[in-house]
Formats: structure tokens, sequence, C-alpha cells
């Protein structure tokens, strides 16, 4: 909802209230009525700014509540979360500092934030880079997933080299050019198709949905680091200030 919106219903609220007053008690007679509504729209008119200084009100609360129930639920799926099966993190496994991402090898966002990430991980040596595949784009993205997950299971080492050869390619990203790039990096083709159908590879997408749903994660790239979640392509130096924070005070935002 945009801010004009808001402010229009803000207005039109204001202006219902003395209505909504005669159903409560004590009831106003229509000579009241008419006189709360007048100064009411009176005062709106000569004061707009105030309807400005609610919503800006309301929003700083909202933004308050979000970030509350963000802790929360990072608190809640913080084991699942921060965990990755070993040999399959980016950037330093013993970093000081966590930062996991969620994302869909369809993602247009996902692919321009590929660069930033990895000059972060270049940048700094102690940064631990956790990967989740959410398949939010459709069958293809989950095809893709599929065999990523596959990759991951039967060569747990070249699976970063995988993740990131893919997601940095062009076209779509569906079972044919995931293939592709598994079998560039050597992977026999006939045990990954039976790794595709495998229940841990089943289990590994069905916990990366569960969480993206616990931490209501409905897009990509989403970045979780410490007590906060970082929506969309932020970038390289909102990531990099999120981490300094974290080292600074433990928390996303100091």
């Amino acid at each position: 909802m945009t801010r004009q919106t808001l402010l229009a219903a803000a207005a039109s609220l204001a202006l219902a209230l003395p209505a909504a007053a005669q159903t409560a008690q004590p009831r106003f007679d229509t000579e009241a009525t008419q006189e709360i509504e007048s100064i009411i729209h009176r005062y709106l008119v000569e004061h707009p700014e105030v309807l400005l200084e609610a919503l800006d009100a309301l929003e700083a609360k909202r933004a308050t509540e979000q970030m509350a129930s963000q802790k929360d639920a990072i608190e809640e799926h913080s084991t699942a979360l921060f965990a990755s099966p070993e040999g399959t993190v980016l950037g330093n496994p013993d970093g000081d500092v966590t930062l996991v991402e969620f994302f869909d090898y369809n993602c247009g966002y996902c692919k321009q934030a590929q660069a930033d990430v990895d000059a972060l991980l270049a940048a700094d040596p102690d940064i631990r880079f956790v990967l989740k595949e959410i398949s939010v784009l459709g069958p293809q993205s989950l095809a893709a997933s599929r065999v990523s997950l596959a990759v991951r299971e039967l060569a747990p080492e070249r699976y970063g080299e995988f993740q990131r050869t893919l997601l940095g390619s062009r076209g779509v990203a569906d079972e044919a050019a995931a293939m592709g790039v598994a079998e560039d990096l050597g992977i026999e083709t006939a045990p990954l198709r039976t790794a595709m159908s495998s229940p841990a590879v089943s289990a590994a997408l069905a916990e990366s949905n569960e969480l993206a749903e616990g931490l209501a994660i409905n897009g990509t790239p989403s970045y979780v680091l410490a007590d906060g979640i970082l929506a969309g392509a932020v970038g390289k130096e909102a990531l990099a200030a999120g981490i300094a924070n974290v080292r600074a005070c433990g928390s996303t935002s100091c």
C-alpha cells in the first residue's frame, strides 16, 4: 500500500469516527454529531501534517513489531537455519559470523547479487556463508534444486562450485542445465539421477521451505544475519555493514 493510499484511508477513517461513535455509549444526537464531524474535518484540513505524523508512527510501530517477530522466529529455528552439511559452506567454515542466503536458481536478483556476495567473501575471510535453496519460481527451479542437492549429497566438495556456476549461468536453470553443469564437473549422471529422488534430497528441500515459511520469507534473495533478515539484493555495502554490527554488538542493527 502506498503512502498516498494510507493517507486517504486514514482521512476516511478519521471522518468516519463520529458515525461510529453513534453506536457506542454515550450516544450523540444529530446536532452533536454534526459538530464533531465539522471540528474533525476543519482540524484535518488545517493540520494535514497530523495524518503524516500518525502514518510515520504507524510505520515505525509495524517495523518494530516485524523486527521483534523476526528475532523470535530466527531464535526458534536457529539450529536448522545456521547449520549446513559438512563441506557445503562457502567462505570460512569456522568464520566468526554466519550469513545465510535463501535463493532460487532462476531468480534474476540472486544472479545480480552473486557478484556482491563473492566480493564480500573475497574481502572478508571470516564469513561463514550458508546456502538455502527454495524453489519459489516454479517447477524448473525445483528440478534444478533437486540436481543441486543431489550434487551436494554425492560430492559436497563440488557443491559450492556447482552452485556458483549454475547461478551465474545465462538462460533458464532447469534439470537439463543443472545436469550439464554437474557433468562438466565430472559427476556421473546415473548416481546423480538416483540421488535426485532420494529421501535426503526431499528432506533438504522440505527443511528449507519450512524455514522460509517460519521466517516469513517469500522472496529471493533473502539474507539472515544474527537476529535480522535483509530482504532483496541489498548489495555488498549493506551486508558488510550488518556483519560489522554483529561483530560490534551481536545484532544486525546496533
